[in-house]
């Protein structure tokens, strides 16, 4: 596997995918889950909060229009560079899930949002949100479901797997690992957290177009710098007849995003 295929399995971006990330896949997809997922949290004004796994602060920023005060970490520069510039209030460390760098009982909420799948040790992550989380707190987090059940991809990751190679397909697998029977169950169990209560949340993706949905799954994600410009072109090139079933009457592409959420009491 290549360093840049490696990356993409751990879900590392570069700072310019960052910000393709945050201009195209937050209003696509990820926008849409965070005021959900905040709901969920329990967190209203006033509270601490705790969003793990920040990525561009797209939660951390549903959880300040509820009036929290908010902290985030993440282990990626790049999205943090671009989280900064778009939340100056809150307040950003550079930290793995695996050691939060607080006190216990330091939050009254702790979110993690579709990112418990790329973490080194997630029963350890996880148990660290429990940590740090106040008893009576809640530690929300979300997951895909497989991808095999996700419309889109359960199309567009075998095209990938035919254009760009089996590890390409295999890095874009990862976001969806934890959505089969009971692996997220047992990751809860393991960290003490066997009475979180799982519920289905189904999303909807949006793209303006065939093209501009590669662009942003490509160039808004960890296999940026593994797509050169010829396999670009024969990736839209393909779009057509193995995508086009998402395309709408104007060309806009659209399809459901089913994930489930897990909200513990600490």
């Amino acid at each position: 596997m290549s360093l840049q295929q490696e990356e993409a399995a751990a879900g590392q971006i570069t700072a310019d995918a960052a910000r393709v990330y945050e201009a195209f896949f937050v209003p696509a997809l990820f926008g849409q889950f965070a005021p959900w997922l905040v709901e969920a949290a329990g967190i209203r004004g006033g509270g601490r909060v705790l969003d793990v796994a920040t990525g561009t602060g797209v939660v951390a920023r549903a959880a300040l229009k509820r009036g929290a005060s908010v902290t985030a970490v993440d282990l990626n520069d790049g999205m943090l560079s671009v989280a900064r510039e778009l939340a100056p209030q809150v307040h950003f460390e550079q930290a793995p899930a695996e050691t939060l760098p607080f006190e216990d009982q330091a939050f009254d909420a702790v979110t993690c949002q579709f990112a418990l799948m790329f973490f080194a040790d997630r029963v350890q992550a996880l148990r660290e949100m429990a940590r740090v989380c106040h008893p009576g707190g809640h530690v929300a987090v979300s997951v895909f479901a497989p991808w095999e059940d996700s419309p889109g991809y359960c199309d567009l990751i075998p095209m990938l797997a035919d254009i760009m190679g089996p590890e390409a397909a295999e890095a874009l697998k990862a976001p969806f690992c934890l959505g089969g029977a009971g692996a997220l169950e047992s990751l809860l169990a393991a960290a003490g957290l066997d009475t979180a209560t799982l519920s289905p949340k189904t999303g909807q993706i949006r793209h303006a177009s065939l093209d501009g949905w590669l662009e942003t799954e490509i160039g808004g994600w960890t296999l940026a710098g593994a797509a050169t410009p010829r396999i670009m072109a024969d990736l839209k090139a393909a779009a057509a007849e193995r995508l086009g079933k998402y395309c709408n009457a104007d060309g806009t592409v659209s399809f459901e995003a089913p994930a489930i959420f897990a909200v513990a009491t600490v």
